[in-house]
């Protein structure tokens, strides 16, 4: 029996200054990984990364925040990746923890590179998991980034259906389950709200033209300031975050090396998960 199916994995929180955060947390005394969820239609920490947690708890202590905003934790309002970036912090110190390894997935990804670069001495090791970077030979929005503006704009069954299916390499994995499990939360108005203020096509469109407009460096322009050692992992078949974003984190990022799974969409700790596990734990467990 692995350690996070002897522990209590029931869902836990604790009050921040940016309000009730939700989590869990699994695995005694070990070195803590703080793991980060992404963004889109009815995601949480639990649904990224539960698959996982058992091999990784097995060695570290596992916490998994579950961000402002998404339906779980309290919505701080605001845009939803900053919301994201500021409860980081707040809920180490909270929890009395100093130091982590942070392990994010796509916008969970994004908020450990900002965490990384801000909070040097609060990030051990960094992995990420498709979603930073920038899109070289690519065009942009993606197709993934595309169908969840559509569902976001106009939540249906079918929009929710093609989303998923673009997330992943084998289209198997969008079971009924999958798609009733997302729906319920997806279409909750307070967390259909927050995805707005994301992924509204005029939202997004305003959020891109800011970024492009502030005398502040877009995000890939500030990855050479991430100074831990960095794992970047990829599925080859990303249609959300496609392979070629990898292509500036991995030569800007000083210590950074890059794995790409094979027949993997979005979610390689799902898709690739025995692979994931293998590559994510040795990177880990190297420094």
């Amino acid at each position: 029996m692995t350690s996070a199916s002897r522990a209590d994995t029931d869902i836990r929180e604790i009050p921040t200054e940016t309000g009730m955060l939700r989590y869990y947390d699994t695995g005694g005394d070990a070195l803590p990984v703080l793991f980060l969820h992404g963004s889109g239609p009815g995601v949480t920490g639990w649904r990224n990364f539960r698959g996982v947690l058992p091999a990784f708890a097995d060695r570290f202590r596992c916490l998994i925040l579950e961000f402002p905003g998404f339906g779980v934790s309290d919505d701080a309002g605001g845009h939803p990746m900053m919301t994201a970036q500021a409860a980081v912090i707040p809920f180490l110190d909270a929890l009395g923890i100093r130091r982590v390894d942070i392990v994010g997935n796509s916008m969970g990804g994004g908020v450990g590179i900002h965490t990384a670069i801000e909070h040097p001495d609060r990030v051990r090791r960094l992995v990420t998991i498709g979603g930073i970077g920038a899109n070289v030979f690519s065009p942009g929005p993606s197709e993934g980034i595309r169908l969840l503006q559509e569902f976001t704009e106009d939540p249906t069954r079918q929009r929710l259906i093609d989303w998923l299916n673009s997330m992943v390499y084998d289209p198997a994995l969008v079971t009924d389950e999958l798609i009733e499990e997302r729906w319920v939360l997806a279409t909750d108005p307070d967390t259909l709200a927050s995805a707005r203020r994301m992924y509204g096509k005029a939202a997004f469109a305003q959020m891109m033209q800011f970024m492009h407009a502030s005398a502040e460096p877009l995000p890939w322009a500030r990855m050479h300031k991430v100074t831990v050692p960095t794992l970047l992992t990829w599925g080859r078949d990303d249609r959300v975050s496609p392979l070629d974003m990898a292509l500036i984190p991995m030569r800007s990022i000083p210590n950074a090396e890059l794995h790409v799974f094979p027949n993997c969409g979005h979610w390689a700790m799902i898709e690739a998960k025995p692979a994931f596990e293998a590559t994510v734990l040795s990177f880990l467990s190297r420094y």
